[in-house]
């Protein structure tokens, strides 16, 4: 059944005369009035009180006249054309106000303070959600929006936001203890929290905290910087803290622990991290604190375990497998992926034809240069199969001048064998947490993965990194982290709309101010009713947008200008 609900929207003008002791008061206010369905729904537009009276008398002769025309309309409608009164296009509005009420909901106006710094970090992490790129690209964003309607900020140029970068760095920790409260104000605190690092990598040299460390992102020759995510068990960002580029992942976790000790709760608290992160000597620490951890183990120690009996092959035939050591009081939660396995298989088969591809070159190459050495081709060969962990199994070897690649079938199937097979390691006891919940609370981590993702390359592009010191450092990531909740949030609200949070915001952001400019150079900033599309994100984001804004005057400007000669 389709349920029709008419709107029908009145634009008035209300006037009351009170009076307080000896003296009578005027107020004066431009109100709408909207029908929606049996129900009616006021809103004051602007107080006009202390307008001029000849604007005050234009505006009612207007609202009269189409009284009169038996139309309702909105204030725009309603002085088109009129002398005196003109209509421009103003500022973006649709996406910053969106942002701006979503901020609210989280909390993020409280936790950053309603001081002048407060609303520029504010402003930095709403920009850094619209438009990705360095504090300068931020001013030029905020001059064709209504920042300063919205956030009440005063002037500001890409130095100020490079200074609040740094006190950003100094608030983090009072930062997201505010924002731990208000996603937990019942004291009701998570059990279960998810840690995980990366890393990025800088364009430049000069950056406090890069170093030269392994690179997930698989640039050779350039520094980076490692960043740790904790969330709770929901996938939500509870802190971000960033690292020398040379930090080994295991060498993070000790200041994670602290935090859960100290500001996150303590207790009987898990904590779930990925293979390699969490060691002995980093499980010995969370135990040491009636902390529990839940954490995967490496393949060389899948196959320790297999030698040493502790675990059988035949265990992977299971859907979910267990076994506990006793002396060593931990579980091993086994399972195998059929689907991962599938992809491990097709990549090493297509490792295999690239590098049989290389041989047969070599070959050719051999049997042209007759002064070509095949020890030679062999040695780089054996190099190449070795960079694509091929050499255990797969062999060249040289018959005059002819190449002969050698497989050994028995070595390959012994490596394959452990295809999709991952062995996870709890201290939890079956009656805290069962091995499907281990395995569930494990697989968890994707959702930390996914924040990695959305901040680096996906949307939110933590790089490249346009600061060199270490507290903007720190401040930048903070804004990321920060603006990712955001991207999350709405992320929650469209999963049945058929876009993406990037596409959502950049159709908002279409949405302008309608600038109404009266006699007297008074001027007022009138929403209009948003188009279909527009409409329904912001109903699915559970936001309405007001009648209109009010006027604030603030200069947005950069002091690093455009090259004049740039064409």
């Amino acid at each position: 059944m389709l349920d029709i609900i008419i709107i029908v929207v009145t634009m008035y003008n209300d006037i009351c005369i009170y009076r307080r002791g000896e003296r009578t008061y005027r107020r004066e206010l431009l109100r709408e009035s909207r029908r929606v369905g049996g129900k009616v729904v006021k809103r004051t537009v602007a107080n006009i009180t202390g307008w001029p009276e000849t604007v005050k008398t234009a505006i009612r002769d207007a609202l009269e006249a189409g009284r009169d025309e038996g139309q309702d309309r909105t204030l725009s409608e309603t002085v088109a054309g009129r002398p005196g009164f003109s209509l421009r296009q103003g500022k973006s509005v649709g996406a910053l106000y969106l942002l701006h009420q979503v901020a609210g909901e989280l909390g993020l106006p409280a936790a950053l303070g309603d001081d002048r710094q407060g609303r520029l970090a504010l402003w930095q992490i709403l920009a850094r959600t619209q438009d990705q790129g360095s504090r300068l690209s931020a001013v030029r964003l905020a001059r064709g929006q209504t920042v300063a309607e919205l956030l009440a900020v005063e002037k500001f140029t890409e130095d100020d936001l490079y200074a609040n970068l740094d006190w950003l760095a100094a608030q983090q920790t009072t930062i997201e203890d505010r924002l731990f409260q208000a996603r937990y104000p019942t004291g009701d605190r998570p059990s279960l929290f998810l840690y995980d690092v990366t890393s990025t990598y800088l364009e430049g040299t000069l950056n406090e905290l890069g170093a030269f460390g392994y690179n997930r992102d698989g640039k050779r020759g350039k520094k980076q910087l490692v960043v740790g995510l904790l969330t709770d068990q929901d996938g939500w960002p509870l802190t971000v803290e960033v690292f020398k580029g040379n930090t080994a992942d295991p060498a993070t976790v000790s200041s994670q622990i602290q935090k859960l000790a100290e500001r996150f709760g303590g207790g009987e608290v898990t904590l779930v991290g990925d293979r390699g992160m969490l060691k002995s000597r980093q499980t010995a620490d969370l135990v040491a604190r009636h902390m529990h951890y839940i954490t995967a183990i490496t393949r060389p120690q899948i196959e320790s375990l297999l030698k040493a009996g502790t675990l059988q092959m035949d265990l992977f035939d299971a859907d979910l497998a267990e076994v506990t050591a006793a002396a060593e009081g931990v579980r091993y939660v086994l399972r195998r992926n059929p689907a991962q396995a599938q992809r491990v298989t097709a990549r090493r088969a297509d490792q295999l034809a690239t590098w049989r591809r290389q041989v047969e070159k070599s070959e050719k190459y051999l049997a042209e240069h007759p002064r070509a050495r095949p020890a030679t081709a062999i040695r780089n060969l054996t190099a190449r199969a070795t960079r694509l962990k091929l050499h255990l199994w797969a062999t060249v070897s040289a018959c005059g001048r002819k190449l002969r690649v050698v497989i050994d079938e028995a070595a390959r199937a012994d490596i394959a064998k452990l295809d999709g097979c991952y062995v996870l390691k709890t201290d939890l006891k079956p009656a805290q947490a069962t091995a499907a919940t281990v395995d569930a609370r494990y697989r968890a981590l994707a959702q930390v993965e996914w924040a990695f993702r959305t901040c680096k390359t996906a949307f939110l592009e933590v790089r490249p990194v346009y600061v060199r010191l270490e507290s903007r450092t720190r401040g930048h990531t903070l804004v990321v982290m920060l603006a990712y909740m955001q991207v999350k949030r709405l992320a929650e609200s469209w999963r049945h709309l058929d876009l993406t949070v990037e596409e959502g915001l950049r159709e908002l952001a279409q949405l302008c101010v309608t600038t109404v400019e009266m006699p007297g150079g008074i001027r007022l900033d009138e929403i209009p009713q948003p188009r279909p599309a527009s409409a329904e994100l912001l109903t699915a984001a559970g936001v309405r947008l007001p009648p209109c804004l009010p006027i604030r005057k603030a200069a947005v400007d950069t002091t690093r200008k455009l090259p004049s000669r740039r064409k």
